[in-house]
């Protein structure tokens, strides 16, 4: 695969993701993919493995958060890494709180299917905006 395909194989996936096809998604991910998510206090932080973690973390993300992205993606690409940065806001649903998030995703593509997916996010703006009054700290 060209670095061009890799790339075409990142902005599929993410058109998949905006349209909400998850059988696009499975089938442009490797079945071990591995995504990455830091950050604790909020709900989509982890390591999600697999085509069930996948759809999990997925599911998960469109019952907690309400996301646009006003800015379309940058794609930077180099052997079969893949690096998109962006801009997201939104609101997380069970508090209403809302929040900003620049972000960068690396991601790597192997023989035509994404394998792996670390992002890079502010975690702090996520988790506050997941804080409940009864979940906040002392």
């Amino acid at each position: 695969m060209t670095i061009e395909d890799n790339v075409r194989t990142v902005k599929a996936f993410f058109a998949a993701m905006g349209e909400g096809d998850k059988q696009a998604l499975l089938a442009l991910s490797a079945e071990d993919i591995e995504w990455i998510v830091p950050g604790e206090d909020w709900p989509l932080a982890g390591t999600h493995r697999g085509h069930a973690g996948l759809a999990n973390l997925l599911q998960t993300a469109s019952k907690e958060l309400e996301t646009s992205f006003p800015v379309p993606p940058e794609f930077l690409a180099q052997g079969d890494r893949v690096l998109v940065v962006g801009f997201a806001e939104g609101k997380t649903k069970a508090t209403g709180k809302a929040w900003k998030d620049n972000w960068v995703f690396a991601i790597t593509v192997r023989d035509g299917k994404l394998t792996n997916i670390r992002e890079y996010i502010d975690t702090q703006a996520l988790a506050r905006a997941s804080e409940t009054a009864a979940s906040t700290r002392p």
